[in-house]
């Protein structure tokens, strides 16, 4: 392990494990403390030199289920694009608000993914960058509906590329994709045989559509929870973990020895999400490093 890796991995450890922490499923709270706080993301923060942009996509853990803290973040080094408005606001639980930024009126079940965490711990890594979130996962999708000509993936270009559009002019980018998906694919036989290529095209498609070949594409294990499909997700955790063998510039987060649920036996607690998020930063400075 390099000196690097060791003063990153002392300053999380230090700096971060208490930032949301709230992990009984008993004490589930909803989003509190309305409104979101808008930011004009045509500017970048005190101190920062570029915004660099990550689009999050997958299913319901990439979206997050995990029990929100009762104080939202407010960094203005941390911005996110809303999920429904393609408004920017100060980046806050949970990140796939679909309700109103106002009031949060229409909510739905959303909580904390990894994302907020990601962000956070990049940034004690690269203290001069402006880090711009795009939620974009949708609860129970499976690979397919990724497939370019398919909404979710439609969409998921249509709002980077927008927001590549409204950040500062030359100091904006397409940084890396977040992926957190398979569960639904884990459902019937012909999944794990079809899901290696669906990944690869997935990889592939954004990599043109945004015009960045090398773009990073760190993906994460899904849980191993539930029993009665124990063998097929753990075929496509498999995939998941192989993934840079499938396509370069791309990782995977494991998570299987610590992974824990809010106790539906499916969707990650606050503490798996968070320590999913640390090791997604981990991963991405790892593909990047010159």
């Amino acid at each position: 392990m390099t000196v690097f890796r060791l003063a990153f991995r002392f300053a999380v450890s230090i700096i971060l494990p208490g930032l949301f922490l709230l992990s009984n499923a008993a004490d589930t709270l909803p989003a509190a403390k309305p409104p979101l706080e808008a930011v004009e993301v045509a500017e970048l923060s005190s101190g920062t030199e570029q915004l660099d942009l990550f689009l999050l996509i997958g299913q319901s853990n990439m979206k997050g289920r995990g029990i929100m803290p009762e104080e939202p973040m407010r960094d203005p080094q941390i911005v996110a694009m809303h999920l429904t408005t393609d408004e920017w606001f100060l980046a806050r639980h949970p990140l796939h608000l679909i309700g109103s930024p106002e009031d949060f009126s229409g909510q739905d079940n959303a909580g904390v993914g990894p994302g907020l965490m990601f962000a956070a711990t990049l940034k004690i890594a690269q203290p001069k960058v402006r880090i711009g979130l795009i939620p974009s996962a949708k609860g129970g999708s499976n690979i397919g509906q990724w497939r370019k000509g398919r909404s979710l993936y439609d969409e998921a270009v249509r709002r980077t590329k927008l927001a590549l559009s409204q950040g500062p002019a030359g100091k904006t980018r397409i940084a890396g994709v977040l992926w957190l998906q398979g569960e639904s694919d884990a459902t019937n036989e012909q999944g794990a045989e079809r899901y290696p290529g669906a990944l690869g095209e997935l990889i592939d498609n954004l990599r043109a559509d945004l015009d960045s070949p090398e773009l990073p594409f760190v993906a994460c294990t899904i849980g191993e929870m539930k029993e009665k499909r124990v063998e097929q997700l753990k075929e496509i955790n498999a995939i998941l973990l192989d993934i840079e063998s499938l396509r370069p510039h791309a990782a995977c987060v494991d998570s299987r020895e610590f992974a824990n649920h809010i106790g539906d036996g499916v969707h990650f607690d606050t503490a798996t999400q968070e320590e999913h998020g640390r090791r997604y930063a981990a991963k991405y400075l790892e593909l990047t490093r010159e």
